[in-house]
């Protein structure tokens, strides 16, 4: 397979990287998959130890519609529960599998672990500071919406989760993307990760905005966006964090500077907080779209971990056969 190739973090990419993966998406997504199997021979672990509906499927599905074959392993499966370590474990997977695609119930430094002896590309399927997929789902939806990612206005509201952050390091990658993140005070973006999404703005010529208040929003955005407030397998310390969120509540409203503007969230979604059903199910809500996008993101994912980015164009749909 050559050099091991980890997405445990948007910071593990580089611009090519990225922009491939989004174009990749976007062609798996007009074009599907037939005549190419980029996963031949490739055998996909798949490892959650928190609830997930969208993330593994697409993972498995995708896997197995590019030829791949899959291993798969719920949160009582290994011996993780018996007090092995995570090195341990990444040793003897990283002998048996091409790839494993995991969201732990840890932080990142796990998945570090579990790739450090080499040979297995390790995917973050969501981890306690980023969700690096979900970014790449979502750039791969707003290009197949909106054309491309550069000059591109988009309001987040909501906590400055895993969600968040991974998305603010995506976009800064890219030209003249402006980004306003709202946040509840206290429920803001990591210091670090704003550090580094600012550190690629000063070349992309983008600006990142945050701010704890939902006064004075400027207009035409082209999108809107959210997660849930209360995100998979966390829980928050203060007993009263709603009445901090109530006002960053996703409502119609937010529409009237932004008539255009597409609404994504991530899901699941509970219409009762985060977002009204209004906005959920409206005529601007792209979030189920969204949700279908997971599998060509993941596809994309799964082909540059095995395959890399091509250096010449491939034979079906438009790009070279694997390389055996």
């Amino acid at each position: 397979m050559g050099n091991t190739r980890h997405l445990i973090s948007v910071e593990d990419l580089s611009d090519r990287d990225l922009a491939y993966m989004v174009a990749r998406g976007v062609r798996y997504a007009q074009f599907g998959t037939a005549g190419e199997r980029a996963l031949a021979d490739t055998v996909v672990g798949v490892y959650f130890g928190k609830t997930s509906t969208r993330t593994r499927t697409a993972f498995s599905s995708g896997a197995l519609r590019l030829g791949g074959q899959i291993v798969t392993y719920g949160p009582g499966d290994l011996q993780l529960n018996t007090g092995e370590s995570m090195a341990d474990t990444g040793r003897v997977l990283s002998a048996m599998l091409d790839v494993l695609v995991v969201r732990t119930a840890g932080d990142e430094q796990q998945m570090r672990e579990l790739a450090a002896p080499g040979g297995m590309s390790v995917v973050n399927a969501m981890g306690m500071r980023e969700h690096p997929t979900q970014a790449l789902a979502d750039l791969t939806t707003l290009t197949r919406r909106l054309g491309g990612i550069e000059g591109l206005r988009l309001l987040y509201v909501g906590e400055g989760n895993n969600t968040c952050t991974a998305l603010l390091l995506a976009l800064s990658r890219f030209h003249g993307v402006y980004v306003e993140a709202r946040t509840p005070p206290g429920h803001g973006v990591p210091a670090d990760i704003l550090a580094a999404a600012r550190a690629h703005v000063e070349r992309t010529s983008s600006r990142i905005v945050e701010r704890h208040d939902m006064d004075d929003l400027p207009p035409d955005f082209h999108v809107v966006c959210t997660t849930r407030w209360q995100t998979t397998g966390t829980t928050k310390p203060d007993p009263n964090w709603r009445e901090a969120f109530l006002p960053f509540r996703v409502h119609s409203g937010l529409w009237e500077r932004s008539k255009d503007a597409l609404f994504l969230h991530d899901l699941p979604a509970h219409r009762s907080e985060g977002v009204t059903a209004e906005v959920l199910d409206g005529p601007r809500s792209a979030a189920f779209e969204q949700a279908a996008t997971k599998l060509h993101s993941a596809m994309a994912v799964l082909d540059w971990c095995v395959n890399g980015v091509p250096d010449g164009p491939r034979k079906g749909n438009g790009e070279r056969p694997r390389a055996h």
